[in-house]
């Protein structure tokens, strides 16, 4: 019995050190002389691409950033839409379709997830739904295994990128990569997915230099956030 205690502490040692060891890289992200975040070292090919989408206006916005991707540099992609979400679905493949109009040499997939919060659900009971939609993202993530996640703040995206942190976390995809671009519309303080999520992605990109500098409650604390003008609107 003795033998397993120490067995569990050992183990439970060495995975807080591995998640200080994550969130202290993350927050030390070498920069160039310039200012800009270094994410990674220049890939030798595409990227496996997870782009998260949300309804409405996220959506709208995540497309516009879309569209300024060179599909060969990040392919395959897979969106992540919300179940029950079809007007999403019909704008990704409207997007994917104009863009490659090829049956053939089209690279993108549609998968869905439970949706983590339904608009005006009650932060208690969101708990639950965010569970369910945390199980049902493992799979997917696991499965897919992205070298890049690409969000900009719906709820769906927090089950996904805190699935793809545990897998860095567990060496099973150490080399994903999260890049979160705060919504066009958050002029003064960060998303509630952004106040999240700040901490595990590896760029924060908001789209108004104001908040470049400052986190969700005002302050000049939280993690470094990268302005690079306007993405979307």
């Amino acid at each position: 019995m003795i033998l397993w205690l120490q067995l569990v502490l050992v183990l439970a040692g060495l995975v807080l050190v591995r998640l200080v060891y994550l969130l202290v890289a993350i927050q030390a992200t070498s920069r160039r002389k310039d200012g800009a975040q270094v994410v990674g070292t220049k890939r030798k090919g595409p990227a496996n691409t997870m782009i998260v989408m949300g309804s409405g206006g996220h959506t709208a916005e995540m497309l516009q950033i879309v569209e300024q991707l060179d599909f060969a540099k990040y392919a395959p992609r897979e969106y992540v839409i919300a179940e029950a979400d079809k007007t999403s679905v019909v704008k990704v493949i409207d997007v994917e379709v104009r863009r490659e109009p090829d049956l053939a040499k089209q690279q993108y997939e549609i998968v869905t997830i439970t949706r983590s919060r339904h608009v005006h659900q009650g932060y208690f009971s969101s708990i639950f739904t965010t569970l369910m939609a945390v199980a049902n993202s493992i799979p997917v993530v696991l499965r897919s295994r992205p070298d890049l996640i690409l969000t900009n703040g719906p709820g769906t995206c927090v089950p996904i990128c805190l699935v793809a942190f545990l897998s860095k976390l567990f060496f099973i995809n150490r080399n994903c990569k999260i890049v979160f671009v705060e919504s066009f519309c958050r002029v003064k303080s960060l998303s509630l997915s952004g106040q999240i999520l700040q901490w595990i992605t590896d760029l924060f990109v908001v789209q108004w230099p104001g908040l470049a500098s400052t986190a969700a409650n005002g302050s000049a604390l939280g993690r470094k956030k990268e302005y690079f003008g306007r993405l979307s609107s």
